[in-house]
This record gives structure tokens, C-alpha cells and sequence, in this order.
């Protein structure tokens, strides 16, 4: 019976995101090589938890506050027609680029970089974007790392030391860099502010039909009442500032709900199958008293 519910969860949840080809289904192929961060980092283990279904929602909430970035989704993303393959997409450039091996990276960065070319256009307050500018670039960037810290420091089974919290955003930037965006803050206390602060931020029409999408009005019912605590668990999280600039509100008790809906996620799906991947690729083995569903030579 457990094992049947470890699948059954594991299959709703993961069902979500299969719907882009595996990024890192040839990364046994590259043997040895530890990709942008290594068995030794911090990236590896911050990110291996299901906390990061949280900070996958907060980054892309976080994001729609900028309102020239909202823009180039909105206008030129098709989200709408295929969210599914929207959301695969963007949790196989998290996997490729954290677990996979160099070349496994750059072409998860060449295939953002075309996606990217075409990206440009004018935001409803008539201020000009192109997806290619390293300031718009980090901006996506730098939310992804801060709300996967935030996730991880508020969801997490264990505490995460400032000190591991500073070594993780540090890792970050190797991947900015390799990205071209700019500014890079390396220090948690320095992304976090950056963030929170930044002057761009504020209402606009494309954030509001982003926020709609991503309330998961239109998952499977099988997964939308968990996909709900997830959200209202990322948005609790979410500096108020830019709460109000996305129209979103924290809801009493959704840090509790979360951090429930969470541990049951790690109770059935175990440790990330990616990280596993990744460790043997490195020779290194899998860590003591964790739990990966997948076996030795696969990736899923």
C-alpha cells in the first residue's frame, strides 16, 4: 500500500513536467565531468528537495512583477495553448543547467538564447524590452536563485546556514555569468534586497493574465488542490511589495499547509532523481539515509 501511494503522488506531481524531453537523459554519457557546481555544492543538495516545487512557483510569480518581462511572456509566449509544456520546459532548464554536465548546460543555455532572439516589443507603460538585455536577463535569473533559497530555507527538511545560503547564491553566479546577465549580487542578504528593491516593480495588465494562469485553475483535479497550497505557499514568502504588484495575498496558515504539502511530496518521491544522475556521472556515491526512487544507470 505505501508503495502504491508513493507512485500514485509521484506520478501526478511528476506527470506535470513530462512534457518536454528529458534534459539530462544522456548525462551518464559524459562520465566525470561535475557540470557548473560539482558532488561538493551546495546548488546539488539546496536544490534536490521538494521545497523547489515551491521556489519553481515563486520564481515565476516573482518574475511576472516586472512588468517588461511579464510583457515578452505575454506576447510572445505560448504558455496559454501549451502550459504544460511551458512549465516542462522551464523545470528542464532548472534540471540541465544545476545537474547536468557542461555540455549538457550550454545547450540549455543556447536553447534559452534562441528562444530569447526573437523576444522584444514595448510594455503597456510603453517602456521598451528585448529578452536579450542582461538587465531583463537577471531579473529572471536572480529570482529563480532567490525564491529556490527562500523555498529551500522555509519548506526544507533541515535548516540551511546563512553561511551555505551565501555559498549557494555565490554558485549562482558561475551560471549568471555564463548566462551574460548583470548585475549578479553573491550574497544571499545582498539577492535578497536586489530583489525586493528593484525599481522596475509594479502592476501591468500582463502580470495579471500570468497570475490567473498560474493559479492552476486549469491543472487536472487530481493535482490541483496541492497545487494550490504549493501557490499559496510561494506566495506567502513573496515580499509584499511585490505581492501587491502581481495582485496576490498571503492566505492564514499557508507556511503550515506548505510545509505539510511538502513533506509529502519528500515522503513519496523521495530525493531528486537528477541529483542521483548526476553524483554517479561523478563517480560519487548516492548520500546515506536518502531516498531516489530512480536506480543506478537511469536519470528519471
Amino acid at each position: 500500500m505505501i508503495t502504491r501511494w508513493r507512485e500514485r503522488i509521484t506520478d501526478a506531481a511528476t506527470g506535470l513536467f513530462r512534457h518536454a524531453p528529458d534534459p539530462l537523459a544522456d548525462t551518464l554519457g559524459h562520465p566525470g565531468d561535475p557540470g557548473l557546481f560539482g558532488p561538493g555544492s551546495v546548488t546539488w543538495r539546496l536544490m534536490s528537495d521538494s521545497a523547489a516545487f515551491v521556489g519553481g512557483i515563486r520564481a515565476l510569480l516573482v518574475q511576472a512583477a516586472h512588468p517588461e518581462v511579464a510583457a515578452g511572456v505575454g506576447d510572445h509566449s505560448v504558455y496559454r495553448e501549451d502550459p504544460l509544456g511551458r512549465l516542462s520546459r522551464t523545470a528542464a532548464y532548472v534540471s540541465a543547467t544545476t545537474y547536468g554536465s557542461l555540455p549538457e548546460v550550454d545547450q540549455a543555455l543556447t536553447v534559452v538564447r534562441n528562444a530569447h532572439r526573437p523576444v522584444s516589443g514595448t510594455s503597456h507603460r510603453g517602456t521598451a524590452y528585448d529578452a536579450g538585455d542582461p538587465g531583463m536577463g537577471a531579473w529572471v535569473h536572480n529570482a529563480l536563485v532567490d525564491s529556490f533559497l527562500t523555498a529551500r530555507r522555509t519548506y526544507g527538511p533541515t535548516p540551511v546556514s546563512d553561511a551555505d545560503a551565501d555559498a549557494y547564491v555565490a554558485e549562482q553566479v558561475r551560471l549568471g555569468q555564463r548566462l551574460g546577465v548583470s548585475p549578479l549580487p553573491d550574497t544571499a542578504a545582498e539577492l535578497s534586497a536586489w530583489v525586493a528593491g528593484h525599481p522596475a516593480v509594479a502592476p501591468s495588465p500582463a502580470a495579471d493574465e500570468a497570475i490567473a494562469f498560474l493559479a492552476g485553475s486549469g491543472l487536472p483535479t487530481a493535482t490541483r488542490l496541492a497545487y494550490r497550497r504549493l501557490f499559496a505557499a510561494a506566495v506567502v514568502t513573496i515580499p509584499p511589495r511585490l505581492q501587491q504588484a502581481v495582485g496576490v495575498a498571503p492566505r492564514p496558515g499557508a507556511v503550515v499547509l506548505g510545509r505539510a504539502t511538502t513533506g509529502l511530496l519528500r515522503a513519496a518521491m523521495g530525493s531528486s532523481p537528477a541529483w542521483a544522475a548526476a553524483l554517479e556521472r561523478c563517480g560519487e556515491p548516492r548520500p546515506p539515509g536518502l531516498r531516489f526512487r530512480n536506480a543506478p544507470g537511469t536519470t528519471r
